[in-house]
C-alpha cells in the first residue's frame, strides 16, 4: 500500500539565500499628507481618488491610507460631504441630537451648547428625530447657527402616524409632521391598513434621504375621514397615552376606597362650617379649587383659596408619582379629557365635590381695600363644599337673567357672590393700574354625538364669573409664589419673559404702518406701553390687527426653578398653585411647601427638592407645549369634519392672519381655513408686514377686515380647510 509522503517544510529566507531577511517597511502614517492635499484643495474639497494620487499611495498603502481616512472623519478633523472630503478648518464640529425636521430644514440640539442649529433639507443625510449625529457648526444669518450632518452616529427608532395611501399599485405613507413623504412601505409590511386609513409606522430601513426611507404599519387606527379616528393617530404621535399602568391604577383605587381617616384630620385646619364652595364649567368632574370670602373689618377682604391636597394622596417615588411626572398635564380636546391622575383620584377623592368631606391645602389671604395682598398663610385644611357652582348660571345671577330654579340653587349664597363680583373688579382694576396685558382670545365649545361625530361648534367667550375665578386664582399663585422666596425653598415659577429684540422690531413696523406712535417699541419696554396701546385701538378697525401683532410679539410663558418674574401679568413673584389635579408643578411645589410648613429647614429642602425642581421645569414645559399642540391639532380635525357638511356654502368672515402663501378667516364659530393667493382675484402680493394687495385693482386685505367666503375643500386628516372669495353678485 502506498503511503502518502509528509510534506516538505518551506525554507526560510535565511536558508535559501544565506543572507538575514530584510527589516519589513513600517506603515506610513498619512496624517500629515492627507491635511496637506486638502490644506491645498481648501473649499472645493477632493475625491479619494485625487487625495490617493497627491498623497503617493502605493497599492500596497490603500489599505491603511483608506482606513486613516476614516479615522480622521469619525475624529472630526476632516469632513466628508458626499464624495468629497475637505479639511474642517472651515466648520467646527460638534455631536447632538436631531430634535426636529420638516419639509425643508431640521435642527440639532448640540451636546455642549443652549442653542439648536438649523440644518438645510438637503445637508439632512436623511436623519430623523432622535438620531445622534456629528455636524458641522457655523454662524448663519443673523444670529442663527447653521450647519449639515456629517455622520449618523446613532440611529433612533423612529415611528410616526399618517395617512396611508396606494399609489400606482404601491402602499405608501403621507406622515402627519416632521417628514412631508410619501415614505414607501414594504408590501408584506402594510397590515390591514386600507387605502385612506390613518395608521402608525416605524422606519425599518434607512436611505441618504427621507424619501428613501422604508416603513412598516405597526397600527391601523381606521378611516381618516373621522376626526375621531384621526386623534386617536395624534395622541399616539404624541405619545399621549389614554391608559394608565396597572400598579397606578390599583394604587389609586386602593387610595380611594380607603377614604379619609380620623387621623388625617387631626392636625387639619378645620373649616367644613364655613362658606365654602366650587365655581366651574357644568361638565367639570375634576374640580380642584374652593373658594371663600368676607369682608376685612379694615374695608378689605379675607380670601380663602382651597385647592385639593393632591401630595396627601401622591406621595414622591409612587407609581403614581412617576406616571404624573411622565404625563405632566391632564390634556384637553373637544368634548374629552386625558387625565393626569387616574379617575379614581381626580374625580374621585381628590376633587372637591359638594357635601363631601375633603382634604385641602387652603392659601388664606388679606387684601386691602385695593385688593393689594398684605398678608397671607398656608394651612392643611379640611372642608365642606356647599355646592358645585357653575359659571353660566352665576354670570345669570350677576347680569340679572337668572330664573327661579336657579336663584333657590344658590339661596343664602347670593351675598357671597355679589361681594366676591366687587372684589374681582377690584382686582381687574388692580392689576390694569399695574399695566397687565388683556389681550382677547375666543375659545370654541365642540357639541359631539353619540356616535363620536361633531355635531356643531359654537364660540365661547369667558364670562363675568370665568375672570373672577380666574382673579383669585392669580392672587392665590402670587402668594405661592411669595412663600417659596420667602423661605428660600427650591420652587418651580412660571415664568414670562420680556420681548425679543427681533420680534419687537416686527412689531414696530406693523404699528408703524398703521400710522401709531412706535417710540416705545424697543427693549426694554414695559407692559403698560403696549396697554396704552392696547387701549387706543380698542373698538376700531384696528382692534384685531393690533391684538395679534402683540400676542405674536410675547414669549412663551414657562416653568422655571428660578424666578423671573411674569411680563405678562406684571408681577415679579408667580407660581403654579391651583390645579394640582391636572397640572403636575402645582403637585411639585405642593410638595415642598408641605415639608416646610412641617419644619423642614431650606438647606434640607435644596438637598433633597433642588434637583426635582430643575427636572420638574423642565418636564413640565415640554409636555405642556405637547399638550397644547396636541389639542389644537385635534380640534382643528374635529373642525374640517364639521365644515365638510358645508362645502360650497357662503359665511361671513374675518381675516386672522396672513402670509405669502394666503390670507386666513375666521368664521364665528371659531373655524379658520385659508384663501390661497392664488385663488385670490387679480395679482397679489403680500407686504411681509400687515397687508396682502391686488397689484392690479388696488384692493387690499389686512387683519380684522371683514369678508365673505366660500367653503372650498376640508381635509379632516390634516384639520385644513380651505376657502375661496365668496361669487360676487
Amino acid at each position: 500500500m502506498r503511503q502518502n509522503k509528509k510534506p516538505k517544510k518551506a525554507l526560510s529566507y535565511k536558508k535559501r539565500t544565506g543572507k538575514a531577511a530584510p527589516a519589513k517597511k513600517p506603515v506610513r502614517d498619512f496624517t500629515k499628507d492627507i491635511h496637506r492635499v486638502l490644506d491645498r484643495a481648501g473649499s472645493r474639497g477632493v475625491t479619494v481618488k485625487y487625495l490617493q494620487e497627491m498623497a503617493g499611495v502605493r497599492r500596497h498603502e490603500q489599505q491603511a491610507f483608506l482606513l486613516k481616512l476614516v479615522e480622521l472623519v469619525d475624529k472630526g478633523e476632516i469632513s466628508q460631504k458626499r464624495e468629497r472630503f475637505y479639511k474642517d478648518s472651515r466648520p467646527a464640529t460638534a455631536e447632538g441630537v436631531v430634535v426636529k425636521i420638516a419639509e425643508t430644514f431640521g435642527f440639532v440640539h448640540p451636546d455642549e451648547a443652549a442653542e439648536d442649529v438649523f440644518i438645510p433639507g438637503r445637508f439632512l443625510m436623511g436623519a430623523l428625530p432622535g438620531d445622534r449625529v456629528r455636524i458641522t457648526v457655523k454662524k448663519g444669518r443673523g444670529d442663527l447657527l447653521e450647519g449639515e450632518v456629517l455622520k449618523i452616529l446613532e440611529e433612533a427608532d423612529y415611528t410616526f402616524t399618517g395617512l396611508f395611501k396606494v399609489e400606482n399599485g404601491w402602499p405608501v405613507i403621507y406622515p402627519d409632521s416632521q417628514m412631508k413623504g410619501p415614505v414607501q412601505i414594504d408590501r408584506r409590511s402594510s397590515g390591514d391598513a386600507k387605502d385612506g386609513d390613518k395608521v402608525s409606522a416605524r422606519i425599518i430601513r434607512r436611505g441618504q434621504r427621507h424619501f428613501d426611507h422604508r416603513a412598516a404599519v405597526t397600527a391601523v387606527f381606521g378611516p381618516a375621514d373621522l376626526a375621531s379616528v384621526c386623534c386617536e393617530a395624534i395622541l399616539a404621535d404624541n405619545g399621549i397615552v389614554k391608559e394608565f399602568p396597572a400598579a397606578v391604577l390599583e394604587e389609586a383605587e386602593k387610595i380611594e376606597a380607603k377614604g379619609i381617616s380620623d387621623k388625617e384630620l387631626r392636625d387639619r385646619l378645620d373649616l367644613r362650617g364655613e362658606i365654602i364652595f366650587t365655581i366651574d364649567g357644568a361638565d367639570t368632574k375634576d374640580i380642584d379649587d374652593a373658594i371663600s370670602l368676607s369682608v376685612s373689618e379694615k374695608g378689605g377682604w379675607y380670601l380663602g383659596v382651597h385647592i385639593a391636597d393632591v401630595s396627601h394622596y401622591v406621595r414622591a417615588g409612587s407609581p403614581l408619582d412617576d406616571e404624573a411626572f411622565r404625563r405632566g398635564t391632564s390634556v384637553y380636546y373637544a368634548d374629552k379629557v386625558i387625565p393626569m391622575l387616574p379617575k379614581a383620584l381626580s374625580n374621585g377623592i381628590c376633587s372637591l365635590n359638594p357635601q363631601e368631606d375633603r382634604l385641602a391645602f387652603s392659601c388664606l389671604m388679606e387684601l386691602d381695600e385695593k385688593g393689594a395682598l398684605i398678608d397671607f398663610e398656608f394651612r392643611k385644611t379640611v372642608i365642606r363644599s356647599r355646592l358645585k357652582g357653575v359659571y353660566s348660571e352665576i354670570n345669570a345671577i350677576f347680569d340679572g337673567s337668572a330664573d327661579e330654579q336657579i336663584h333657590k340653587k344658590y339661596y343664602g349664597l347670593e351675598p357671597t357672590l355679589l361681594e366676591m363680583r366687587r372684589l374681582a373688579q377690584t382686582l381687574r382694576q388692580e392689576a390694569s393700574a399695574r399695566g397687565s396685558l388683556e389681550l382677547e382670545s375666543t375659545e370654541a365649545k365642540f357639541l359631539i354625538g353619540e356616535d363620536g361625530k361633531i355635531r356643531d361648534i359654537v364660540a365661547r367667550k369667558s364670562g363675568e364669573s370665568e375672570g373672577m375665578i380666574e382673579q383669585f386664582m392669580l392672587k392665590a399663585n402670587e402668594a405661592a409664589a411669595r412663600f417659596g422666596l420667602s423661605r428660600e425653598l427650591p420652587f418651580l415659577f412660571r415664568v414670562h419673559e420680556d420681548p425679543s429684540a427681533e420680534k419687537l422690531e416686527l412689531l414696530s413696523e406693523v404699528l408703524t404702518a398703521l400710522g401709531m406712535d412706535t417710540s416705545d417699541i424697543k427693549p426694554g419696554v414695559q407692559p403698560t406701553q403696549l396697554q396704552k396701546i392696547l387701549r387706543e385701538v380698542k373698538g376700531t378697525d384696528r382692534q384685531a390687527l393690533v391684538n395679534v401683532q402683540l400676542l405674536r410679539s410675547m414669549a412663551k410663558a414657562k416653568y422655571s426653578d428660578e424666578n423671573i418674574g411674569h411680563f405678562g401679568l406684571v408681577l415679579k413673584e408667580y407660581s403654579h398653585f391651583t390645579s394640582p389635579i391636572r397640572r403636575y408643578p402645582d403637585l411639585a411645589i405642593h410638595r415642598v411647601m408641605t415639608e416646610s410648613l412641617k419644619g423642614m429647614s431650606a438647606a434640607d429642602a435644596k438637598r433633597r427638592y433642588a434637583k426635582f425642581m430643575a427636572d420638574a421645569a423642565v418636564q413640565s414645559s415640554q409636555t405642556e407645549q405637547t399638550a397644547m399642540n396636541t389639542e389644537r391639532r385635534c380640534e382643528d380635525c374635529y373642525k374640517a369634519e364639521y365644515m365638510t357638511a358645508f362645502i360650497g356654502e357662503e359665511f361671513e368672515g374675518i381675516v386672522s392672519g396672513i402670509i405669502e402663501k394666503g390670507i386666513f378667516v375666521e368664521l364665528p364659530n371659531t373655524v379658520e381655513g385659508m384663501i390661497r393667493v392664488t385663488d385670490l382675484p387679480g395679482v397679489c402680493e403680500y407686504d411681509g408686514k400687515l397687508e396682502m394687495r391686488d397689484t392690479m385693482s388696488g384692493k387690499s386685505w389686512r387683519i380684522g377686515d371683514s369678508i365673505r367666503i366660500q367653503v372650498a375643500k376640508t381635509d379632516v386628516s390634516s384639520g385644513d380647510v380651505d376657502f375661496l372669495p365668496a361669487k360676487e353678485g
